[in-house]
């Protein structure tokens, strides 16, 4: 046994624990910093479901912490067994200790496992961990499968139904409990154009019916459905979301909130002392809401990390934002979806009052560019006062960096107001028109409805 010291020690080698490291190391060069990790080949999170088809290779989407040792930090692969916060000490599976001033848990998630599905257990049920081990296994038994069935229409289980339905020869199904894939995301009307691109691709969609039983002696066979439905299967990949993954922080006495997530305050503090959680295992609370929620965004994950790397041991940085916004983007077929902060369902549950205004254009203009596409926005505006609390948009590529100028817009409480004196800039062969720009024009018709609202 041998116990080692450092200034900092991070648990978790994905994007919040590499980018904490790399942002603390730079802001405080004289303190060492350790980065512990379970594998030594990392994978961008988002990029998985790519591997499958357009990137092929999972070697293709490695994500490693070089930016971290090149900026002074060391990196140690070793599985931590246990944390003692009295004694600033972490126990590893080797029986080596660590000794800390400041500790960082971005131990990440894991995929939830459905036991109550009978046959959830079976060879042949996979589930999408974000682990180079085990997504480069998955991809060698999608690679000889026939009929796929996949379980969750979340982002993860539509990208993955998507790319996999990219080769003819596979029959690929898609389960989703809800009346939409995607509702959490997007409302009624994008998740009806985003299930046409899903059915565009080929994947045989089931909404509105549940796993019922995956049956199989010993090895998958069949997965019946709710509705009475039997689909063959050789793999079934169960993408029914993830959970924190706070096992050796809750054995340590650290505070969980309603979510099983690490309670942090404004500054991703602990209810221990020198003891910090940020990325997917630890809690977010709603920008709009004000509800705890747990957000499992690498874009949230890594913008926590900035934040903390400045912090550590000090409060050099201001964390003015008093909640998460859920900034999705997700790509079918060539379309773009994406949205940011309260959608309508989300304002409807927490009975926040609202307007809407939206806008369908193209994103080019004249219209005869051969790139062009249609481009529809909604704004979710507070009819009182005009502000703006949610957005969607569909369209193309340009629909990805728009829906962060509405995150911008509702962490900075901008209404619709300023957003019709918005100054554009734009280009036939990059923007819309500027006399009919989406943004600004869905704007408008907010404020139009905020005038009905209030009449």
């Amino acid at each position: 046994m041998s116990v080692k010291n450092f200034d900092v020690v991070i648990i978790g080698g994905g994007p919040a624990g590499i980018i904490t490291g790399v942002t603390g190391k730079k802001q405080y060069p004289d303190k060492s910093f350790l980065l512990l990790m379970e594998e030594a080949k990392g994978l961008v999170p988002c990029g998985i479901p790519y591997v499958f088809h357009d990137v092929g290779d999972v070697d293709k989407n490695l994500m490693g912490p070089k930016p971290f040792v090149d900026a002074g930090g060391e990196v140690l692969v070793e599985k931590v067994e246990s944390v003692n916060p009295k004694n600033h000490e972490v126990v590893l599976a080797n029986g080596d200790i660590v000794k800390y001033e400041k500790l960082v848990f971005a131990t990440g998630s894991l995929p939830s496992i459905p036991r109550f599905i009978k046959g959830y257990d079976l060879d042949g049920v996979e589930y999408i961990k974000k682990s180079y081990n085990t997504i480069k296994a998955l991809k060698e038994k999608t690679d000889v499968a026939k009929n796929i069935v996949v379980v969750g229409g979340g982002f993860i289980g539509v990208e993955m139904a998507e790319q996999l339905a990219r080769d003819p020869e596979r029959n690929v199904s898609l389960i989703e409990m809800e009346k939409y894939c995607l509702y959490r995301a997007f409302s009624e009307d994008a998740c009806v154009l985003a299930e046409e691109k899903i059915k565009e691709a080929g994947v045989n969609l089931h909404t509105s019916t549940k796993v019922q039983e995956v049956k199989g002696n010993g090895k998958v066979e069949k997965v019946v459905l709710s509705d009475g439905t039997e689909l063959d299967a050789d793999i079934v990949i169960m993408a029914i979301g993830y959970k924190p993954r706070i096992e050796i922080a809750w054995d340590a006495g650290i505070k969980l909130n309603e979510w099983k997530a690490i309670c942090v305050d404004n500054y991703l503090r602990t209810s221990e002392p020198d003891v910090f959680a940020v990325g997917d295992c630890s809690g977010t609370k709603g920008f709009i809401t004000g509800n705890d929620n747990n957000v499992m965004l690498a874009s949230t994950a890594t913008a926590e990390a900035r934040v903390l790397g400045y912090n550590l041991f000090s409060i050099r940085l201001k964390r003015n934002i008093m909640g998460t916004l859920s900034v999705f983007s997700t790509d079918l077929r060539g379309k773009v979806f994406a949205s940011a902060g309260a959608i309508e369902q989300v304002a409807k549950s927490a009975g926040i009052e609202y307007v809407v205004g939206k806008f369908i254009d193209i994103d080019r203009h004249p219209g005869a560019f051969s790139d062009t596409s249609e481009l529809r926005v909604k704004l979710i505006v507070s009819p009182i006062d005009g502000i703006i609390i949610g957005g969607e948009i569909c369209g193309g590529k340009s629909a990805g960096e728009l829906i962060n100028v509405i995150g911008l817009a509702i962490q900075k409480s901008v209404t619709v107001f300023e957003m019709i004196s918005f100054q554009i800039g734009t280009h036939p062969l990059l923007t819309g028109a500027p006399t009919k720009y989406a943004l600004v024009k869905a704007a408008e018709l907010a404020v139009m409805n905020m005038k009905k609202y209030n009449s």
